[in-house]
């Protein structure tokens, strides 16, 4: 659920609301429209630090992407280079590249300015330059794009303001993001089904998974016509998962019903929304079309809103209970 609204949304919901999973799908939009696939946590976000498993996802993501025609962007953690095998996770942020796809900032280790301030979080920053800027420079290319960890901005303002000064000195544009589907909850238990070779199980989760993703997209075009009164260019928000790696031919497919055509961080961008002002500063990591609704003052369609299947957060949550007892 997103912010405040969408908790008063929720509440209106358990006070005896329709339930959203009974609500028809909105239309497609008329217009074939634009969104931009951008992927966090490269080079791999897993349960399990197995090279072989990390390099598959990359290789079977990067080629279904191929397939599929969709330009992409990779956002990357330096730390995880040394999680695994480093010399091949360098080798998967170069199949990237090789792939024509771009790369990006997301700090060294994933830590929240809520935690690390202004000055932590800068030198988290810069430490996730060096091979990501090398890679990049070895094709003639810029480190250009910054992706904020859970979507946290910085609070308080002066916080967020040294941070947005720091950027903008180094420059780096910050990659925002207008789809979130949540994609992270449903991939622990993805993985998790898949170790234990769980087939009916990793079925199931995939299937919450793609019809998550396509209400959510619905809701966003929504959002979309709610603020602006025509369909933006969105970004998506996405991860570097065995999910998704396995899942690409089926997110193209939503994207074809929902009339939107991949392109590039770039050509999304280049839309007029994204002049947008960004006033929130608060803790939570809130997607852009929330914060646009504050400068806009306009309302968002939190009733039609609806949470991650409960099945899977408890999932999610029991995962992640387990790794932090091991």
């Amino acid at each position: 659920m997103r912010g405040v609204w969408g908790a008063v949304a929720a509440l209106a919901l358990m006070a005896g609301g329709t339930p959203v999973l009974a609500q028809p799908l909105a239309p497609p939009p008329a217009q074939m429209g634009k969104v931009a696939l951008t992927f966090d946590d490269l080079p791999g976000l897993s349960l399990f630090n197995d090279q072989a498993w990390l390099d598959y996802i990359n290789r079977t993501l990067l080629r279904g992407l191929r397939r599929n025609h969709m330009p992409a962007i990779g956002f990357v953690n330096e730390s995880k280079l040394d999680e695994a095998v480093r010399a091949r996770q360098i080798t998967n942020l170069k199949l990237w590249l090789d792939a024509g796809k771009d790369l990006g900032n997301h700090t060294f280790s994933h830590e929240s300015p809520n935690d690390l301030g202004a000055a932590g979080y800068i030198a988290d920053i810069a430490k996730g330059e060096p091979v990501t800027r090398e890679l990049l420079a070895a094709r003639g290319k810029k480190l250009d794009w910054f992706r904020h960890p859970y979507l946290e901005t910085g609070a308080p303002e002066a916080v967020k303001h040294a941070i947005n000064a720091w950027l903008g000195q180094h420059g780096y544009r910050i990659a925002p993001v207008t789809i979130d589907a949540d994609d992270w909850m449903f991939a622990e238990p993805y993985e998790d089904a898949l170790a234990r070779h769980d087939e009916a199980r990793r079925l199931r989760v995939r299937k919450q998974y793609l019809d998550y993703t396509e209400r959510a997209i619905s809701w966003y075009q929504k959002a979309s016509d709610a603020l602006f009164g025509r369909q933006i260019a969105f970004v998506m928000l996405l991860h570097d998962t065995r999910l998704n790696a396995d899942s690409i031919d089926e997110l193209s497919a939503i994207l074809k019903r929902r009339r939107l055509k991949p392109v590039t961080i770039e050509a999304a961008m280049s839309d007029p929304a994204y002049k947008t002002r960004d006033p929130y500063v608060g803790k939570d990591g809130i997607e852009w079309m929330e914060r646009w609704s504050y400068t806009l003052k306009k309302g968002l369609p939190w009733t039609s809103w609806q949470d991650a299947p409960k099945q899977i957060e408890d999932e999610y949550e029991r995962l992640e209970n387990d790794q932090h007892k091991n």
